[in-house]
């Protein structure tokens, strides 16, 4: 039997409702080395496991938009570190993500401030 004591792979998913964004998007991650689990749906995170990684979530889902998605699985006791992407975000919806202690990331998803942000929660959390 082997016994190994590696941490939970750390994931990023990927929670958007168009396709052709959740391929592109793992795509790039998966070339920067990152494992990727992509979404289409609020229900879908929710019946997942989300053990370990950080999340990347559209703020424009049908059925619960991108915030009220991460303080459902708040109030879960899922606590991940998130990223919330977005076309110019209105003013309310920045203080809802401030409040909430998600970070934007505005579309379109120039260079890697993507990448490097989730790089960044990963060595704030210990797994790199």
């Amino acid at each position: 039997m082997i016994v190994s004591n590696a941490a939970p792979a750390f994931v990023v998913h990927v929670v958007d409702d168009d396709p052709a964004v959740c391929s592109s998007l793992k795509f790039a991650l998966e070339v920067d080395g990152f494992s990727v689990r992509t979404y289409a749906r609020s229900e879908d995170v929710l019946a997942a496991d989300l053990s370990g990684g950080c999340m990347i979530v559209d703020y424009n889902l049908p059925g619960l938009n991108g915030l009220d998605l991460l303080r459902e699985l708040d109030r879960r006791q899922v606590h991940l570190p998130a990223f919330l992407i977005t076309s110019n975000p209105a003013q309310h919806v920045r203080h809802r993500a401030t409040a909430q202690g998600v970070a934007i990331i505005e579309k379109p998803l120039l260079g890697n401030q993507l990448s490097e942000a989730v790089r960044d929660s990963f060595v704030r959390s210990g797994h790199c």
